[in-house]
């Protein structure tokens, strides 16, 4: 598999909120990187265009999209 990441993810397991114009998702972040996420959702949800991602405990958050998206596992790019 050919690697189109521009850097190096690392796995995490944090717990992690997304937050939009009307309300917020509780998540689980899986891997990070200074340029992104991946995040497991409990559900399929329909997420907005952009939004945030906050880890309350690391005092993080970071504006993103969406990249891909498989099931309930979601990556994000940070803008």
């Amino acid at each position: 598999m050919i690697e189109k990441r521009a850097s190096q993810r690392h796995r995490v397991f944090k717990g992690g909120t997304i937050t939009f114009e009307n309300g917020g998702i509780a998540c689980t972040v899986r891997n990070m990187s200074a340029g992104g996420a991946a995040i497991d959702l409990d559900a399929p949800v329909m997420l907005p265009q952009s939004f945030e991602l906050s880890i309350a405990r690391d005092r993080f958050a970071r504006h993103c999209r969406t990249v891909w998206r498989s099931d309930k596992r979601v990556g994000l790019a940070f803008v």
